[in-house]
């Protein structure tokens, strides 16, 4: 079937429907729902067999879903209607959650069901679980409900009107701020990290540090008594502030005062932290296990931006991880995130964006020649959670690279204003798909699934329906491969292809040559890179969809005959 996705982003659920339904053989088509007109027009020239809404933010036009099946994805038991689904979900503590696919029609969200799914809610922010949870349950949906248009169309089959489904669900209203008020004098720890975690990562939870109102993010509970609502002290770039019962630390805030719209760690956004104690010396983003030879690098940075002081601490790490008797160094990323390389909001917040985005890729760069230059453990990069741009490139400077399955991989920089990459991609992506490909993947600025990833060379394996399982068999093949008895001999094979590579092109020529690409970008006249950074920052709306999504939209696109 032609597929046309309507969304108002091209968010990690639309791209996991995407790759799904692509791998499947349908044809796909992706449009941004700017205003009625674009949409329109998007449907007249792709004349879709389907239209599915995975991400939306209003009412889709009558003139569409009257005259062609559109299904809206929801991330709401049955009957659970309004803006914010998983938000409620959070707050008032529910234990099981659900995704429904429904029919659009005059009055949202309750339409008649086309599939649900349901799964069990975990303490994790809002952002998490629906990269992980609301996204495998709403492909499951939606790849039944697909399943269901061929009879649908037939008359064999109907949908399932809302007042004949059995249902708790409910209409709420969009969450509001008051709702997410904390009341830092009564509210226990759990419900001011309920409050936070349902709001994490859009719209954050008004609040107020250092007497200055702010939106803030990023909360894990942290040891500690004290007068509620009183600042305790600084840990790595958070501050940890008192509540009824305990403590919360706080990673991130974003000012109306003091750059703009943009998410920054505490202690950037807030100067005046710089006067609080410090608790610790590590906010516990990185953190190293050891076991059975087998040594584990974790890094969980915020939305998996990796700035400078993070990639100059995480290589820190892993030289201290490279020293050890192990056999085996295994690269963990964080449980959402791999890596999403450069941390454009701290370079956006700079004084000299541009000298901070040669800093910062000057930071990676380090870090990846430290894991290409390890010849004395075999290393492993487990991807748990999604990576993108640097942080993809970044998994390729290990010897193998794992993924759990339903990962999805954006290994690509030209979305980012043409910037060029570096992370050494032109050294390890064409040696492990080969030249031709290299450049399409690069080229094509569409995300990758495991499975086609795998098939590329891009990725050793993948495996896991989860994180614990995924960890879990991480485990144990990173032990399997520390005590086979081939390792010696692998270690050897590895020290001598290196060799042979280095004499053939140094890793400082790779470098070099990426960097002075990336350095036009970074100074030179083309100011693409730098405009859309900004308006990546900013969340700026967009104004049109990307070309390459857009495939109706290509120049000589004509309605193919049914």
């Amino acid at each position: 079937m032609r597929i046309l996705l309507l969304t108002h982003t091209f968010n990690s659920l639309t791209q996991r429907i995407f790759i799904e339904l692509s791998g499947l053989g349908h044809d796909l088509s992706v449009e941004f729902d700017i205003n009625d007109g674009v949409t329109e027009e998007a449907v007249e020239l792709f004349r879709p067999h389907l239209i599915l809404a995975p991400y939306l933010r209003r009412a889709i036009p009558e003139s569409i879903w009257r005259n062609y099946t559109t299904l809206v994805v929801h991330p709401g038991i049955v009957g659970d209607r309004g803006p914010s689904a998983i938000d409620w979900a959070i707050l008032e503590g529910e234990s099981e959650w659900g995704v429904t696919v429904l029919q659009a029609e005059a009055e949202m969200d309750a339409g008649p069901i086309w599939a649900t799914e349901t799964f069990a809610m975990r303490e994790g922010t809002k952002s998490s679980l629906y990269r992980n949870e609301v996204t495998e349950a709403a492909l499951k949906a939606v790849l039944r409900a697909v399943e269901r248009v061929g009879d649908y169309n037939s008359g064999t089959w109907r949908p399932t009107p809302l007042d004949e489904a059995s249902s708790r669900g409910r209409l709420r209203p969009v969450m509001k701020p008051e709702d997410r008020s904390i009341d830092w004098i009564s509210d226990d720890t759990a419900t001011v990290l309920n409050k936070i975690r349902a709001s994490d990562s859009f719209p954050g939870v008004l609040d107020a540090l250092f007497g200055k109102p702010c939106h803030i993010f990023d909360a894990h509970e942290f040891a500690g008594h004290g007068s509620p609502g009183e600042l305790a002290g600084r840990v790595g770039d958070g501050v940890v502030k008192f509540t009824s019962d305990g403590a919360i630390w706080i990673g991130h805030a974003k000012r109306s005062d003091y750059w703009p719209g943009i998410k920054l760690p505490t202690a950037l956004a807030f100067p005046e932290a710089a006067e609080l104690p410090e608790l610790l010396e590590e906010s516990g983003d990185i953190r190293y296990q050891e076991e059975n030879s087998v040594g584990y690098l974790h890094f969980d940075f915020y939305n998996g931006a990796m700035g400078t002081t993070a990639c100059k601490r995480l290589l820190a790490a892993y030289i201290k991880a490279r020293s050890r008797p192990t056999r085996v160094i295994v690269l963990m990323g964080g449980s959402d995130f791999f890596s999403n390389g450069l941390d454009l909001n701290l370079i956006e917040a700079s004084e000299s964006p541009s000298d901070e985005s040669s800093l910062n890729i000057e930071a990676m760069d380090d870090l990846c020649q430290a894991i290409l230059e390890t010849d004395g453990q075999l290393t492993v990069s487990a991807l748990q959670g999604n990576a993108g741009a640097g942080g993809a490139f970044l998994a390729l400077a290990a010897d193998e690279v794992w993924a759990r399955s339903g990962v999805i991989l954006n290994p690509h920089y030209k979305n980012m204003g043409n910037l060029y990459g570096s992370e050494f991609w032109t050294y390890r992506l064409p040696l492990r798909v080969g030249e031709d490909q290299a450049s399409q993947i690069m080229q094509n600025r569409l995300p990758i699934g495991v499975q086609e990833a795998k098939r590329l060379g891009f990725i050793d394996d993948h495996f896991g329906k989860d994180v614990a399982e995924f960890v879990s068999q991480v485990e144990a093949r990173a032990s399997a491969l520390a005590s086979s008895p081939e390792f010696t001999d692998r270690l050897s094979a590895k020290r001598s292809s290196r060799a042979i590579d280095e004499a053939a092109k140094s890793l400082a020529q790779y470098r070099s040559e990426e960097l002075s690409h990336m350095q036009r970008n970074f100074y030179g006249f083309d100011p693409s890179y730098h405009v859309a950074r900004h308006h990546f920052v900013q969340k700026t709306p967009h104004s049109w969809t990307p070309r390459h999504l857009a495939r109706h939209r290509e120049l000589g696109w004509m309605v193919p005959e049914d």
